[in-house]
This record gives structure tokens, sequence and C-alpha cells, in this order.
């Protein structure tokens, strides 16, 4: 075929027909393309990607116990001339099946093998250790196919329901059942401690809530009670007041109305009977004197001791009303009157005796003019 022929990153192109390096039976190119002269050369290609073989192995152990294995190779033609000749020899034809099925059977016989010189305990614990010892064992081999094994992976280990497994395992898993129910236990026993000491809060909480509530409730229903009660009680105090003011003015009204009547009743009164009293005094001083004047027939001598008696006379009238109590209304000219009344009432008083004795001596003299 005409042309320049390049082959994909992950194939090889082989080139036949003409003479090739290193006793080669063909030209093995990689990574670059050629040049590829028409019906003298032929090109064929060779994948070099990755491939997998699986595999499902009845081992026996060295102790005679079955073992069914499942375990997956990855591999692939190595990248080295020498390996894409010895696998393009065998694979080109059918390179996948053919491969993966020859991988298959040698990894089969060397974990059988491998298997056989272990215990069941060494193939569980150690898993990876017989993994490593499958892949050296078939390394030699797989070089000899051109192939390279990136990895080898033991999927299952199983004894077919024997319990054998099951029996080694029985110790770790009561173990680990033991330490799962003593962490559950404590994990319980702090949740329990937990929830308490979260009860012990929410009561505590709902005890200060309580409190505070009450106390809320009761500021507020005495300041409820003080709103009501405010109006009544302003109103009983100013009731008060006013019957406290009323009162004082009613005890000032009485005592005004006791000195008005002392002043407008009483002490005139007094005043009268007092004045009664000196006229009284005064009628019987003139029964006196003109019996003393009768005796001594003597007008002039009677006058003359009236007029002595006067001031005497004027003197217990003003003693009179000196007792009598006397609110004067008028300052100085209520005493002028005063006095001047006094001093009336004293001539009043003389008049009257002097009058008493004219009549009494016209009497007697008519009398000693008719005997």
């Amino acid at each position: 075929m005409l042309g320049y022929h390049v082959p994909d990153p992950d194939e090889a192109m082989l080139v036949s027909g003409g003479k090739s390096r290193d006793n080669a039976p063909f030209r093995v190119i990689t990574g670059h393309g050629t040049w590829v002269m028409p019906f003298f050369r032929k090109v064929r290609y060779l994948s070099l990607a990755m491939y997998e073989a699986e595999i499902q192995e009845r081992c026996v152990t060295k102790q005679a116990i079955q073992l069914d294995v499942r375990a997956v190779i990855a591999f692939k033609v190595a990248n080295d001339t020498q390996s894409v000749v010895n696998a393009a020899q065998r694979f080109l034809s059918e390179q996948e099946r053919e491969m993966s099925v020859l991988t298959g059977r040698i990894f089969s016989g060397h974990l059988r093998s491998i298997i056989g010189s272990m215990t069941v305990e060494e193939i569980i614990r150690e898993r990876q250790k017989l993994a490593d010892e499958v892949l050296v064992a078939s390394k030699l081999e797989m070089s000899n196919i051109g192939l390279w094994v990136d990895s080898l992976q033991i999927q299952s280990i199983d004894d077919g329901n024997l319990g054998y497994i099951a029996a080694l395992a029985a110790p770790h898993n009561a173990a680990v059942q033991r330490d799962a129910q003593i962490a559950q236990a404590a994990a319980s026993q702090a949740a329990a401690e937990a929830e308490q000491a979260s009860r012990r809060k929410q009561a505590e909480y709902q005890r200060q809530t309580a409190i505070l509530q009450a106390e809320y409730q009761r500021d507020i229903d005495k300041a409820k009670a003080e709103a009501s009660q405010a109006g009544p009680l302003a109103e009983a105090i100013a009731l008060q007041e006013v019957l406290t003011a009323q009162a004082e003015r009613a005890r000032k009204e009485a005592q005004l109305r006791e000195q008005q009547l002392q002043t407008e009743v009483v002490k005139p009164a007094e005043a009268e009977a007092e004045r009664v009293r000196v006229l009284a005094q005064a009628e019987a001083d003139r029964t006196r004197i003109q019996a003393e004047a009768a005796a001594s027939n003597n007008r002039i001598a009677l006058d003359q001791l009236l007029i002595e008696q006067l001031p005497e006379i004027v003197k217990q009238a003003s003693a009179g009303l000196s007792n009598a109590n006397l609110t004067v209304l008028n300052g100085p000219d209520g005493v002028g009157e005063l006095i001047n009344g006094m001093v009336g009432q004293g001539l009043t008083v003389f008049n009257s005796l002097q009058k008493a004795l004219s009549a009494n001596g016209e009497s007697d003299d008519s009398e000693h003019r008719a005997g």
C-alpha cells in the first residue's frame, strides 16, 4: 500500500517484506510514521493497550482445604521491540482473545501452586503476599510471550460453605461485637447522661421561666390593682380634703357665731342685768337717803347727800359694766360712748332720786300741813 503510515499512540506498526534490524522477522515502528513501498511491503498493527483477564480457580491449601479464589490480571504487550515481536508472532491474528486465555491459564497454574504451599490463615491474613508470589512466579513466562503484568488483584477467597473461614473470623467477630457492644453501652450511657442533663436543664429552665412569669404576672396584677384603685383613692382623698375643709369652715363659723352670740346676746343681757341691779341698788339707796332726809327734814342736806353719792353710783355702774365683758367694736369712739352712757345713767339715777325725794317731801309737807 503506497503512502506514509503512522501508528496510533497505543499501537506498534509492523512492516514486513524487507530487511529488518536485530535479526527481527519484521520492522517494529512505534511513536512515528514511515514510508511503505507498495506491493513489496506489508503493514500490520499490534495493540499496546491494556487488557484484562479474570480467573476463578478451585485450589487446595496446605491443610487440604479447598478454596475458591477469584482474581483479576491487568496486562499488556511490553513496549520493547523483542516483546512486540514475541507477542505479534503469538497473538496477532486474534490478539485480545488469545492473550486473555493464555494469561489466565498461566496465572491459574501459578495460583494453585502457591496456595498449595500456604495455610488458610496465611492466605486470609497475607493476601497481598499471595498476589506478589504469583506475579513473581509468572513473570518469566509472561515475558517470554511478550506480555507485561501491571497488577494482580485477589478479589475473593471462599471455602465453599465449609465454615472454616467463618470459624477463623468468629473470635475476631466476637471481639468486634464485644467492643461494639461496649462502645454502644458507653454511647448509650453517655446519651442517657446527656439526656438526663438536658432534662435537668430543661426543668431548671422551666422552673426559672415559671418564677419569672409569676413575678411578671404579680407585677402586672399589682400595677392593674394600683391603677384600678388610683381613681377611687384619689377621689376619696379629695373628698376627705373637702370634708376636712368643710369641718374647719364649720368650726370657724361656729366660733364666729359664738362670738356673735357673746357680743349680740350674752354681753348685752349681762349688761342689762347689771343695769337692773344698779337701778335696784340705786332705788335702795334712794329709799335709804329719803329716810335719812325725812328724818332730818333738811332738803338741802338731801341734795347735798345725793351729789355726794353720785360718784359712788357711777362707780358701781362702771364696776357692773366691767364685769359684763362687753366687746367694744368702734374703738375710742365706742369707749367714749360707753363712758358717756355710764355718766348718763348716773345722772338718770340722780334725777330719779331727786324727783322721788321731792315727791316724798311734798307728800310729807302736805301731811304735815294737814296735821
